[in-house]
């Protein structure tokens, strides 16, 4: 049986890109370029440890398998690759890299004059 300790799940989901928010329980929202997505998954106040159970409805909410979760906690799933897995789903909307690099290019400050 796996379990996980609440810390560190919490410390993973606000370094992965999640938001926290305090109420009755401990509510994480994935924010995503600046904005907050409608994935999301709580913790309780009360809890110490999750285990199975906990952890797959966890890994449904958040769109991943039980394996990716323990990944995304232990954290060898990053950031990135937990967007590309929302990406390739279709939970959130794909980078276009050129696109980026683009505006990025046209915002800079160090624009070459012509």
């Amino acid at each position: 049986m796996t379990t996980k300790k609440s810390k560190d799940i919490e410390t993973a989901l606000v370094k992965k890109g999640f938001e926290k928010q305090d109420s009755h329980h401990k509510l994480f929202w994935f924010k995503y370029k600046g904005k907050i997505t409608s994935i999301r998954t709580r913790l309780s106040h009360g809890i110490d440890e999750y285990g199975d159970s906990l952890l797959g409805m966890m890994a449904r909410q958040l769109n991943i398998t039980k394996k990716q979760l323990n990944d995304l906690i232990d954290c060898p799933l990053t950031k990135e690759q937990y967007e590309k897995t929302l990406q390739d789903q279709g939970k959130i909307e794909k980078d276009d890299a050129r696109n980026d690099k683009q505006s990025d290019r046209e915002s800079s400050p160090h624009k070459k004059k012509k």
